[in-house]
């Protein structure tokens, strides 16, 4: 990215003036797998009575991109961050995955204009609302 990208636009990635306020007034509290790095306001509480969180995003700004363990610490679901205690998925969580929306492998039904599959024929099921 150009140094003026970096100066001004937010989302592809932190902008300079993000990464001075955190260096001055957060500490590290750890990392994902996926390369993006979480901290913690050292001292004083935010506008909620609570410390700020933030999340340094190790690519493009996405909000998909931050895994369900520190999603609920970074929104004060949960008072530990995943470094601090062990993260254990339930057997019904599927793995993370990113937002795909607008990337070729995005969600695209049968009849989608984006594929050749056909839609299917309605099955006879479905009877329309007529006003009485």
């Amino acid at each position: 990215m150009s140094m003026l990208g970096e100066i001004f636009a937010w989302w592809g990635g932190s902008t300079w003036g993000t990464r001075w306020t955190i260096t001055r007034q957060g500490r590290l509290v750890g990392s994902d797998d996926y390369g993006n790095t979480y901290y913690e306001q050292r001292s004083g509480v935010g506008p909620h009575g609570m410390p700020r969180r933030w999340v340094m995003y190790k690519n493009l700004s996405e909000a998909s991109q931050v895994p369900p363990e520190w999603h609920g610490w970074l929104h004060h679901t949960v008072p530990n961050p995943p470094t601090e205690e062990t993260y254990v998925a339930k057997p019904w969580q599927k793995p993370h995955q990113m937002n795909l929306t607008g990337t070729s492998a995005a969600y695209r039904p049968d009849g989608s204009i984006l594929t050749a599959a056909k839609r299917p024929r309605a099955t006879g099921d479905y009877s329309a609302w007529k006003p009485e």
